[in-house]
């Protein structure tokens, strides 16, 4: 039963932890060091619970949730205004231009904890408002004020246009 449960976790990490690697780099604004931190955290509550994920409908949206709220609560921590110094790291597989990347990520940096989950679940993520809103225990209405004006600041930082970054 033991090795069954391990190797069905082992399973779902691997296979899972691409994406929230991917979300939590967005989250964190590139910051690699810290997404992967939140990774290993995610990953640590799961297998905590693997063995109950019977009652979690569905165990990738539930990772999802549970790496935003690691998230949210990091940025809460004192320890969360440190920033590392030097060059990000080139990613292994990026494709596309990286100064646009970065412009982005920059971007998005700039921007508060709450409305950078907020972006990163409703477009990257392509989750529902209410999906949006169940993650971070806030309202439909919070999440369509809060992505609004967050898209609207990002607008305001990156020249009113979004358009040539979509493709990112």
């Amino acid at each position: 039963m033991r090795q069954r449960r391990r190797e069905g976790f082992r399973e779902f990490a691997e296979g899972r932890s691409g994406q929230l690697y991917r979300s939590a780099c967005l989250l964190t604004s590139g910051d690699t060091y810290l997404a992967e931190d939140l990774v290993q955290e995610t990953l640590g509550r799961m297998y905590l619970l693997w063995g109950r994920t019977s009652r979690i409908d569905n165990p990738a949206a539930y990772a999802q949730t549970v790496l935003v709220r690691a998230f949210l609560t990091h940025r809460r921590r004192r320890s969360a205004a440190e920033r590392p110094v030097g060059e990000v790291p080139d990613g292994a597989g990026r494709s596309g231009d990286p100064t646009l990347r970065m412009t982005l990520l920059e971007a998005l940096g700039r921007l508060g904890p709450k409305d950078r989950a907020v972006l990163v679940l409703r477009y990257w993520e392509d989750r529902s408002v209410e999906e949006t809103a169940d993650v971070m225990n806030v309202s439909s209405a919070a999440v369509r004020t809060r992505s609004s004006r967050a898209l609207g600041r990002l607008r305001e930082q990156l020249g009113g246009s979004l358009a040539e970054f979509a493709a990112l």
